[in-house]
This record gives C-alpha cells, sequence and structure tokens, in this order.
C-alpha cells in the first residue's frame, strides 16, 4: 500500500520522450511526476512558450517494490535508478519542487558543473573559448589561458553559456600552454 510517506523512483527514460513515457505510465496507473517548467523558446518565425522537463531524461514514479517491473517495461523507459537509498527521492522533496512550480518560483535545469570542470563558451564574444571553471557565484568565472604569452585571464559568463567538456581535469592543476585552457 502507497502512503505519503512512500518515497518515489527515479526512471532514467529516452531523451525528449520524458513527456511521453509520464502518460504512458499513467495509462498503466501507475503514479507519476514529471516537474516541468515554462520557457520563452524563439522559434526562426515566431517565438512560443514550452513545457520542459526540470529533470531532463527522468521521470519520478512512486509504487511498491514488487510492481516495479510495470514502469520499467513502459515504452521510452532505459532503466530504474538502483534500489539504494541515495536512489530514492522523498517525498517532501518532490513536494517543495511541485510547490515551488505552482506557486511561480523560477525553476530552472542546472547541469552539475563544479570548480575546476573544462567548459566552452557556447556563444557571444568569446564563442569556442575553452577554460576551467574558478567560482559559481554571483555568475560562472572561467580562467583562460592565452599560451602566446604564457599568462591568464579571468572573465564571467552565465551558466547557461557554458558547456562541459568531456575530457578530464588533471588534479595535480598542471598548466598546458598550446592548448586554449588552463588544464
Amino acid at each position: 500500500m502507497l502512503t505519503s510517506e512512500t518515497p518515489w523512483y527515479v526512471l532514467q527514460v529516452r531523451s525528449n520522450r520524458e513527456k511521453r513515457v509520464a502518460q504512458l505510465l499513467g495509462v498503466r496507473a501507475v503514479e507519476n511526476y514529471l516537474p516541468l517548467y515554462r520557457e520563452r523558446v524563439r522559434w526562426t518565425d515566431r517565438t512560443v512558450v514550452a513545457e520542459r522537463p526540470l529533470f531532463p531524461g527522468y521521470v519520478f514514479v512512486r509504487l511498491q517494490r514488487d510492481s516495479k517491473i510495470i514502469a520499467t517495461r513502459t515504452p521510452g523507459v532505459v532503466r530504474s535508478l538502483g534500489d539504494e537509498e541515495g536512489d530514492l527521492v522523498s517525498n517532501a522533496d518532490l513536494e517543495k519542487i511541485r510547490a515551488g512550480l505552482a506557486s511561480g518560483y523560477i525553476l530552472r535545469p542546472h547541469r552539475d558543473i563544479s570548480k575546476g570542470t573544462r567548459v566552452r563558451v557556447r556563444c557571444g564574444l568569446f564563442e569556442g573559448q575553452e577554460g576551467i571553471v574558478e567560482s559559481l557565484r554571483p555568475h560562472c568565472t572561467l580562467v583562460i589561458a592565452l599560451a602566446a604569452v604564457r599568462q591568464s585571464f579571468s572573465m564571467q559568463v552565465a551558466l547557461e553559456d557554458v558547456e562541459v567538456l568531456q575530457s578530464s581535469f588533471n588534479n595535480a592543476g598542471a598548466r598546458v600552454y598550446g592548448a586554449t585552457a588552463l588544464v
């Protein structure tokens, strides 16, 4: 029996299939929650308001452990995150998100960017420039190396204007000057 204290499982779903999976789960009588936020999106011919998932690639479900197979066999579901305590989301946490969205708080997805993450600027004057995140408050501060003079400078950029690079950060903090960024 489900209670208000029953934790929520997290389903990883195929990219851009969150709404469809939530709809299919509803048809299968599986309690689910897909937090959505509204965003103004500019298309080539007009501007529209789109609803987007707050956690892209994930849908929350609350069910009994033995009926988990119904949810995981739903088309579009990739897998259920583990059964560990850390893989479950409390009802209180999702209620805060639900209340925040309903009362007009501006909640937006945020990539897991931390100090030391290698990123590339996606737009603006420094588009394509790579750097290392030095701090995250109030904006993302990047340190960028100028190879020719073996010097660096920092700049502030909005988090939504950077993309995380796949290459790993050298924990020793070694400087590589022939490259665009401090590594």
